[in-house]
């Protein structure tokens, strides 16, 4: 089995999870849009009725419109039953490293919003720590965003600018700039959270603790479906 296939595998089960009448947060990246594909098809034979999304970026919400996905927002739903999201990379307890994709400011306010957060990915975003494979996008003010990368620097990050392809800034949703910023594996995962998030300047940086209650993964040793501080030992990397 491709990764391909790995992944759509796992947004299978994700969908699964959703109920009719549902409020659905729906994550961005490649995983999470497949997600969304399933759903549509699945609002389309009748499988589920009166469902409402809350898309994560400007990029899901106009894939959700052309699929015919009925879309509300926060503020006429201000809690979401169920969020189907992906990430970059994610580690024995759940911590995630996301914003691969640029949308990791939405992503989480929907998270924080969401009674419950399905995280779907194939098995090669499993690390024994999150920072192994993958920086920490980290959004920051175009106003000043230079000295916000010094104070990264002084914790130990290595960070580059996000650039498009053709050579411009990248800016989020928002308008902020990312600076993709490598600390190696992160032995403190909360404490680098909490600094990063007192920082005036930082709008919001890709660490997302605490914030996932279901972890599907699939891969080479089949599909598992983790929940927190109850994963096999098999998952377990030593």
């Amino acid at each position: 089995m491709n990764l391909n296939n790995y992944k759509l595998q796992a947004a299978e089960i994700a969908v699964n999870l959703i109920q009719s009448g549902m409020i659905v947060g729906l994550g961005s990246g490649s995983t999470a849009s497949l997600a969304l594909q399933i759903l549509a098809n699945k609002l389309k034979d009748g499988t589920l009725q009166h469902i409402h999304a809350i898309p994560s970026s400007v990029q899901i919400e106009q894939q959700a419109k052309h699929l015919g996905i009925p879309l509300t927002t926060l503020e006429e739903h201000g809690k979401i039953d169920l969020t189907i999201d992906g990430a970059d990379e994610v580690d024995e307890d759940l911590y995630l490293i996301k914003g691969g994709g640029g949308a990791l400011l939405r992503e989480k306010i929907v998270a924080q919003a969401s009674r419950r957060v399905v995280i779907i990915v194939d098995e090669s975003k499993w690390s024994k720590r999150i920072g192994f494979k993958w920086p920490v996008p980290i959004e920051v003010l175009p106003f000043g965003w230079g000295s916000q990368a010094l104070f990264l620097e002084e914790l130990g990050a290595k960070w580059k600018l996000r650039k498009k392809t053709d050579g411009s800034n990248y800016l989020t949703d928002q308008g902020n700039y990312i600076l993709d910023s490598n600390f190696g594996a992160i032995e403190e995962p909360l404490k680098l959270s909490e600094l990063l998030a007192n920082r005036a300047g930082i709008i919001e940086h890709g660490l997302f603790i605490d914030l996932t209650d279901d972890l599907i993964m699939v891969g080479e040793r089949g599909s598992q479906h983790l929940k927190k501080n109850k994963l096999p030992k098999i998952w377990r990397k030593k």
